[in-house]
């Protein structure tokens, strides 16, 4: 049985179209449609309903000891509110998940995990959990809404003085009021634009909507579904857990080499990374210059010879043109390397192009 957010009735009162993901119920796009809600993030701004993801604490003396074991970026050195990125491996060097974690004081952390994966991931944290520092899921009482697109930061300074304004990407202010509300407010996004994700308590966070979906009308923001922000995220080539990275593929085959720190003295996963050297295959992206769309899982050809696998692809409403990112043997990333991609039986060209497809 599926989850509802704590914003299912809004979704409905919005006419939402309701569908199943990763356990709960979410709307996969509104009356507006999803090349409109792609089209607003790009040019105005959108309202997500990010509340399915999941939310962990690490709190305790040995906090980043167990961050830096678990994870493959590094924790040492972070200001209070600064976020990171990162995976996480498992022993054979595999990603488990990739997650953010955000810093509110040296012995307490917030990390954000996707939702497919938070029982797995808390259970794998608790599993390696060591000294004096404790995981605990706090899912159940937190929301979270993202505001993306360039009037993103336009609409918040409607409802917050510029000193509460996170400025750099990748940071974020704890305990903001907006509205009588307490919130997180991080300036981070899954959309390629500039943008904020709020997070509060369940029980607010129809209110934190209303509100933003009110103060935004001037710059024309609108709720958008799961549909346009799988299809912003491509766009903007943000790997997505079991598509670009799975429990086999490693994150140096994921093209996240920049966040595994092979300096670090070790993390899970690290000996196998070592052991496997210079990677077989690698992600890349596809410009699709024959006609058709190309999904995931469609087998990639040099003529007779299978050199890999799409693992997302979709028509880019921005881009007017469709686009894919593929798992294709190293042999064949240099960019204007022409392909084919299998769809349905049907042999349509691509050739490999630089990532990120769009860049604001």
């Amino acid at each position: 049985m599926e989850l509802k957010t704590p914003l299912y009735e809004t979704h409905v009162k919005y006419k939402g179209k309701i569908v199943p993901f990763a356990g709960y119920l979410l709307p996969v796009q509104y009356p507006t449609g999803v090349i409109a809600e792609h089209m607003a993030v790009r040019t105005a701004c959108g309202l997500f309903d990010v509340s399915h993801m999941g939310e962990i604490t690490c709190i305790g003396p040995d906090a980043v000891k167990n961050l830096n074991h678990l994870l493959t970026n590094d924790f040492t050195v972070m200001y209070d509110g600064q976020a990171r990125y990162s995976p996480m491996c498992n022993e054979e060097g595999g990603v488990v998940d990739d997650l953010i974690v955000y810093k509110i004081r040296d012995d307490h952390y917030f990390i954000v995990v996707n939702a497919a994966n938070k029982d797995k991931d808390f259970a794998w944290m608790k599993a390696h959990e060591f000294g004096d520092a404790v995981f605990t899921d706090i899912s159940k009482d937190v929301a979270q809404i993202a505001l993306q697109g360039p009037k993103a930061e336009t609409v918040l300074r409607k409802l917050l003085s510029e000193e509460d304004i996170p400025k750099k990407y990748y940071s974020c202010f704890f305990h903001k009021n907006i509205g009588g509300m307490d919130c997180i407010i991080s300036r981070t996004g899954y959309t390629g634009e500039a943008g904020f994700e709020f997070y509060l308590s369940s029980l607010e966070a129809p209110k934190l909507w209303e509100l933003l979906l009110e103060t935004g009308k001037e710059e024309g923001i609108i709720p958008c579904g799961l549909g346009a922000r799988d299809t912003l995220r491509l766009e903007a080539a943000m790997p997505l857990y079991g598509h670009e990275m799975n429990d086999e593929i490693t994150p140096i085959e994921a093209g996240l080499g920049m966040f595994v720190k092979m300096n670090k003295e070790e993390f899970i996963g690290k000996a196998a990374l070592e052991e496997k050297g210079e990677p077989k295959r690698v992600r890349v992206g596809l410009k699709v210059t024959g006609r058709g769309i190309v999904r995931e899982h469609a087998q990639v050809y040099d003529g007779d010879t299978l050199i890999g696998i799409t693992t997302s692809g979709t028509h880019c409403p921005y881009l007017k043109s469709p686009a894919a990112m593929a798992l294709l043997d190293t042999a064949y990333k240099a960019i204007g390397t022409p392909v084919e991609v299998d769809v349905r039986g049907r042999r349509v060209a691509a050739e490999v192009v630089k990532l990120p497809f769009y860049k604001k």
